[in-house]
């Protein structure tokens, strides 16, 4: 027993030394260390001793083992969970275009952003510009500002969309009697089934519509004003031909122009009467030279019967 109480010793002076290094190892190891000291301490005791210092050290590292494993579990499902948060937003948001029917006057973008940014996100904003006719109207009266008729608003959520068009629709646009669009009520109308790209796509349209409107315009005025002037040169030209005529003391013929005008209900109807008058007249003609006809068969056929009966 004395001899085991010296190697105890010498082995806790050799584990004091290396101290700092053993405690920074992972906690299976120290677990064995500490094993390994029992199992020095009671080298006299055994081998029953031995046998239940083994098992022990190795429960120890089945239950290091199923520390590890529930570890890793619990990280896997704590990752798919941040992966569920941040895929669900992204899948189900789906975003909404609502249009507005009515916009009063000076009534601009960023009042109807800070307006409507309260009930959700806001995407893009178009409102339609008046007419240029009315722009121009207007310029002529002495007003330079520019309104607007229509508009397309697109929430990032299209559940937010539909919400403030079923809550916002028929009610007043500002909160405040002192606001400048209190008397104004909103006409808000959900589109379903509507992206911002059918929209783009209706502009781009009808920009390439008026374009070509344009075109047809402007190629038909030069048409015009193009005859216009070719018919001023050949007058110039007749007139400087008719006056050279007249010089030389020849005879000049003036040209006259016939248009006929549309006819009088009174030759409408003598039209009409003649028309009748020859259609009787032709069908009689017809009808006695169809007797006629006959009447030279029924003599014909009175000789060959009457000649036969003598025979």
């Amino acid at each position: 027993m004395e001899r085991t109480r010296e190697e105890e010793e010498e082995e806790e002076e050799t584990t004091s030394q290396r101290g700092e290094g053993e405690e920074e190892e992972r906690p299976s190891t120290a677990r064995r260390g500490g094993g390994e000291e029992a199992a020095t301490t009671r080298v006299g005791g055994g081998d029953n001793e031995e046998e239940e210092e083994a098992a022990t050290m190795k429960g120890d590292e089945e239950e290091e083992e199923g520390g590890d494993d529930d570890n890793v579990e619990l990280k896997k499902t704590i990752k798919r969970r941040a992966v569920g948060l941040t895929s669900l937003p992204d899948r189900k948001c789906v975003p909404g275009v609502i249009y507005l029917g009515h916009i009063p006057p000076r009534f601009r973008p960023k009042h109807l952003r800070n307006l409507l940014s309260v009930y959700g996100e806001i995407g893009r904003i178009f409102l339609q510009p008046e007419d240029s006719q009315v722009r121009r109207r207007k310029r002529k009266s002495g007003l330079r500002r520019c309104d607007f008729t229509e508009g397309w608003v697109e929430f990032r959520d299209k559940r937010v969309a539909k919400k403030v068009a079923a809550s916002l629709h028929n009610s007043p646009m500002g909160t405040r009697k002192r606001q400048r669009f209190y008397s104004d009520l909103w006409a808000i109308k959900y589109l379903h089934r509507f992206q911002w790209t059918h929209l783009s796509e209706r502009l781009a349209y009808e920009h390439t519509v008026l374009q070509q409107r344009l075109r047809t315009e402007v190629s038909q005025a030069k048409r015009e004003t193009n005859f216009y002037l070719s018919n001023v040169d050949k007058s110039a030209h007749l007139d400087l031909v008719r006056r050279k005529r007249q010089r030389d003391g020849e005879q000049v013929e003036e040209k006259t122009w016939d248009f006929t005008q549309r006819q009088t209900e009174e030759e409408i109807q003598t039209k009409k009467k003649k028309k009748k008058d020859s259609f009787t007249q032709k069908h009689m003609d017809k009808a006695r030279l169809i007797e006629q006809k006959s009447q030279s068969n029924v003599s014909l056929l009175a000789k060959i019967f009457n000649s036969k009966q003598s025979v």
